[in-house]
């Protein structure tokens, strides 16, 4: 262990505190930690340089990464080493970037048990490339659909609404709300078309839907919170309109660098990150909260679909 005063030396660095934090829980590499702190590269090995050099970080090699983590203290080093820790965790305790950190570490750690699954998936992924007679992905989406519940479902954000169209299939209520008064006239008279008694349009902004408080069982945000002036606040907005035991079911951009997409689409942001989305739901009282990306398209910009669902206690 370091002396009390480099100790201190140590921890005066607000950088340096987060990383420890992450490495007491977690054994990281450093794109994993760049990942969660959001910083350089350079500044994190720098970080990581000191702190190994004062024995308080160790490292291994594991295939092509270097997992770093909180050093073991000898047994006569070890009540210093726990007065260091308590130390550690007070000066953590003033960082509002710590509380982020531990939401963006979760969705480090479930992307790394999905890389641990890259050979199962590779052969999962050959599902729709080579000809199968019957087998496609409309057929399963269909399946899937019919084992759905009757639920109350709101589809925020409906545009046309292909998705609700397919929801009131099964569902005993679907309610599709968007701001726009020719895509709520075009879908009421398709879902009247195709004789969806059970299916009702609605104008209205997904910051504010037209629906009441504790009514609907499951929310839908299809491609819609990127759109949103304030995504929070949308979220905050479905949290309202869910019963007790309800689910919120997003599925938007990954976060992208393609600035055209708010002139050629109309996108106020450009997609969201897991860890983002991860903080959004908590922050709202949402509970259980997963994400992860689940298509990432084939053509430039090769946008990529997140998924994020979450539970109202």
């Amino acid at each position: 262990m370091p002396s009390i005063l480099k100790s201190l030396s140590l921890i005066a660095d607000p950088t340096r505190v987060r990383i420890l934090l992450l490495l007491k829980q977690e054994e990281l590499s450093v794109a994993e930690l760049q990942e969660v702190l959001a910083l350089p590269q350079s500044n994190i090995s720098a970080q990581l340089a000191k702190l190994k050099s004062a024995g308080l970080v160790t490292d291994r090699r594991s295939g092509k990464n270097r997992l770093y983590q909180l050093d073991e203290p000898s047994s006569k080093d070890k009540a210093a080493h726990e007065h260091f820790i308590a130390l550690m965790e007070a000066a953590g305790g003033e960082l509002k970037e710590a509380k982020k950190d531990e939401s963006a570490l979760k969705v480090v750690l479930r992307k790394r048990t999905r890389s641990a699954q890259a050979y199962f998936d590779t052969l999962a992924g050959k599902f729709g490339r080579h000809y199968i007679p019957g087998r496609s992905w409309k057929g399963l989406g269909e399946t899937l659909l019919k084992l759905l519940p009757p639920l109350i479902i709101a589809d925020l954000g409906a545009g046309e609404g292909t998705l609700s169209q397919l929801l009131a299939q099964r569902a005993e209520k679907v309610i599709a709300v968007d701001n726009s008064e020719k895509m709520v006239a075009y879908g009421a008279d398709l879902a009247s078309k195709h004789g969806f008694k059970n299916l009702e349009y609605r104008l209205g902004d997904i910051e504010e839907p037209p629906i009441d408080p504790g009514s609907v069982d499951l929310v839908f945000l299809s491609q819609a919170l990127h759109h949103a002036l304030n995504p929070e606040r949308a979220i905050r907005a479905a949290h309202g309109i869910l019963k007790p035991g309800g689910r919120i079911v997003i599925l938007d951009l990954l976060k992208h660098q393609f600035e055209k997409a708010r002139e050629l689409y109309a996108d106020v942001w450009l997609g969201f990150s897991e860890a983002e989305l991860h903080e959004m739901l908590g922050k709202v009282g949402f509970k259980s909260v997963e994400t992860s990306v689940v298509h990432r398209e084939s053509q430039s910009p090769h946008f990529q679909t997140v998924l994020a669902m979450a539970d109202r206690v």
